[in-house]
């Protein structure tokens, strides 16, 4: 966790950590992305970081 959101910095899961954890009421704007590169993360439904 970085201040209050969740960081993946990586997901080799089979569903992804993000569906997993959004599906067990983590909000998504939450859920940083961090495998994608800043500038990509504001195109994804969670938290730009």
């Amino acid at each position: 966790m970085v201040g209050d959101k969740i960081w993946i910095q990586r997901d080799g899961t089979e569903d992804g950590m993000a569906t997993e954890l959004a599906a067990a009421g983590i909000p998504k704007e939450q859920i940083v992305l961090a495998f994608h590169p800043p500038e990509l993360r504001q195109y994804t439904e969670y938290a730009a970081g």
